[in-house]
């Protein structure tokens, strides 16, 4: 008789598991979003901490440079998550849709230094127009992603405020995604036709 209430528990803990890997903090949590905005993250938005990184070419990437004016959103991925490789062509689509717009896709690689060569390849290799980071220190997923969670997806404002999160990545999450930055980007902020 002692089997059934841990059997309750060990069905519970199975049913929780996977929806938290898709947690949202100031989403619908739905998919498709029906064309509202998410709500603002619970406990009011924090303020985007200031990071540099290099980017594929060597070159310095400050954060501070795009506060303010642009809408950003840190993808925290690496080449040996498969949802993050299925999100990223989604990505990939958002940043040349709303690039006019003022919206910034910042591709964080989570890659440590013993996969760091296939970055740049994985990049080329599907040819993807995205802003990719180098992160084999772990100083921004420090910041915030601290549990290393893969895909996440970090959405700042224009006026530097974190204003929405999600983590994990299911087929359909794309929609959610775009809809947070639609609002975020504000009226007139559909792609061109």
């Amino acid at each position: 008789m002692q089997s059934l209430p841990i059997t309750r528990i060990l069905l519970a803990v199975t049913l929780a598991v996977p929806l938290s890997c898709a947690s949202t903090t100031g989403g619908s949590g739905g998919s498709g979003g029906g064309g509202t905005c998410p709500e603002p993250s619970s406990g009011g938005a924090s303020s985007a901490p200031d990071f540099t990184l290099a980017d594929i070419d060597g070159n310095s990437f400050h954060l501070a440079d795009y506060l303010g004016q642009d809408v950003i959103l840190l993808n925290f991925w690496a080449t040996w998550c498969e949802p993050c490789r299925v999100e990223m062509p989604h990505l990939d689509r958002m940043q040349n849709d709303y690039r006019d717009r003022g919206l910034r896709i910042l591709a964080i690689s989570m890659d440590g230094p013993e996969s760091l060569s296939r970055v740049r390849s994985h990049v080329s290799r599907y040819d993807f127009d995205l802003t990719v980071l180098l992160d084999a220190e772990s100083e921004v997923s420090q910041l915030y992603n601290p549990r290393r969670a893969a895909p996440l997806n970090v959405l700042i404002d224009r006026e530097g405020e974190i204003i929405w999160t999600r983590e994990g990545y299911n087929p359909g999450d794309e929609d959610d995604l775009e809809q947070a930055i639609i609002c975020a980007l504000g009226p007139s902020s559909s792609p061109a036709p």
